[in-house]
């Protein structure tokens, strides 16, 4: 065998890698767009709200303005969405078998209810202002929210089961339904999880609408909408970046602890059962020497925040089998700290944007505008290292305690047509990236002055 040969060998994949990586990857691209599109749903609310309350025009085209930037990201998210509901039969075929009795009933529900009515809605927002009187354009926009966050939640519920499997029973023939309605929409888990996960997209709206708003300060043009933009985004952003860590972080934390310790043990890189467990704040992984390197620690914190005392006994990886450990340590451990030490980055952030804007300096302070500007990528990258953490420590179960990750792809599905399918996603998610970033670059630039109701009917034509 040639040398060459031998080493393309070491690098191959088998399917069940492929198969993995392929779902991380279009999962991953897709919720850039909904995690949008969410928090922008409430933030339209809130600029429709106030437009009714004190009957100010700007607030009615600062609203026209990012209704443009949700249709193109609404729009994308049902594009990236549509495969990964097909990769289920494709790529996961035994996993449908086995609990499309279970699984199958948040998505149906999802789809019908959620979806549909979000799409009606939408079309009324976009299109029917003219049309409708204030108050009823203002509840389409509502509606649009409400349908936006009932998706969300019914996925999260979809997820929550895999995570903490409840009202379920096991058949004769291997498979999983259903045994209580409300058991499964009332798990614990999905309810801590929804919680975290919204509050997530109202701080990437909320970032998103302030470097706008920073945008055009620093630009010295369209002060009107920039203080607007800025204002909003900084106070939605530092009530969601509080609840972000507490209490919906904290409590989803605590509930993990509890069900999943080998997820939290391998988040926190302790392999050993400790009382008075530290926090690490920076270190580097060693598995072989179980250990961290060049840790930044703080003692005893861990315990505190688990379980309230900094004398409590957490426990460490070395006490639960190890092939029950999460199959990704290392990118378990630091998809976690980039979480986290974002998560604290936008606290802070925020809360001084707050305050400069209290003490009325924040429209003058180019030195914070600059960091609110510039900030804008990083919830999505902290929302995906947070979905990351959630999804890596389940592993290596693909329904938690049920069903291996081993045990649920399709039996008939090769590596090379994973691998085909894959590079094809690549491509063409590429292509759709580019059209994504001019569309909504040139909604910027010009500005939501422009935004008047026919360039919106002509823009959304266009797009489509």
């Amino acid at each position: 065998m040639s040398p060459v040969l031998t080493r393309l060998e070491r690098f191959a994949l088998d399917a069940l890698t492929l198969h993995r990586i392929h779902f991380a990857f279009t999962i991953t691209y897709h919720y850039l767009f909904p995690q949008l599109t969410m928090g922008l749903a409430l933030l339209i609310v809130v600029l429709k709200t106030l437009e009714l309350r004190t009957g100010d025009e700007r607030y009615a085209v600062a609203s026209r303005f990012w209704a443009r930037i949700f249709g193109v990201n609404f729009l994308l998210g049902v594009v990236t969405g549509i495969p990964m509901e097909f990769q289920f039969g494709t790529n996961w075929s035994e996993f449908s078998r086995r609990t499309g009795g279970v699984i199958g009933m948040p998505l149906a529900m999802e789809g019908v209810f959620s979806f549909f009515l979000e799409s009606a809605f939408l079309g009324l927002f976009l299109f029917g202002e003219k049309r409708l009187p204030k108050w009823g354009h203002w509840t389409a926009a509502f509606l649009v929210f409400l349908g936006s966050w009932i998706s969300g939640f019914f996925i999260i519920v979809t997820d929550a089961w895999m995570q903490h499997p409840v009202a379920y029973r096991l058949l004769p023939n291997g498979t999983f339904e259903v045994s209580s309605f409300w058991g499964l929409l009332g798990n614990p888990w999905a309810w801590l999880q929804y919680a975290h996960n919204m509050c997530g997209a109202v701080v990437t709206a909320s970032f998103v609408m302030a470097a706008v708003g920073a945008f055009y300060l620093l630009q010295e043009r369209k002060g009107d909408y920039g203080r607007i933009f800025l204002k909003l985004g900084v106070v939605a952003g530092a009530i969601s970046c509080v609840m972000q860590i507490f209490p919906t972080g904290d409590l989803h934390g605590k509930y993990m602890a509890k069900h999943q310790p080998a997820a939290v043990a391998g988040m926190e890189g302790l392999f050993n059962t400790e009382k008075g467990a530290p926090i690490v704040l920076m270190g580097q992984l060693d598995i072989e020497g179980q250990k961290i390197d060049n840790p930044l620690a703080v003692n005893s914190v861990l315990s505190f925040l688990i379980y309230g005392t900094t004398e409590a006994e957490v426990q460490g990886l070395n006490s639960i089998p190890q092939d029950q450990w999460p199959s990704a340590l290392p990118l378990l451990f630091y998809s976690y700290h980039i979480m986290a030490g974002l998560g604290t980055y936008f606290f802070a952030l925020m809360v001084l944007a707050a305050f400069l804007l209290w003490r009325g300096r924040l429209y003058r302070a180019k030195w914070m505008l600059w960091p609110i500007l510039m900030s804008f990528p990083l919830p999505y990258i902290a929302n995906t290292a947070g979905w990351m953490t959630a999804e890596i420590g389940r592993q290596p179960w693909l329904v938690y305690g049920l069903i291996r990750t081993s045990e649920g792809s399709s039996p008939h599905i090769g590596a090379g047509t994973s691998l085909f399918t894959l590079l094809g996603f690549l491509g063409m998610y590429s292509v759709i990236s580019i059209l994504w970033i001019v569309m909504v670059y040139r909604y910027i630039q010009k500005g939501p002055e422009t935004s008047g109701h026919e360039p919106v009917e002509v823009s959304l034509v266009t797009s489509a």
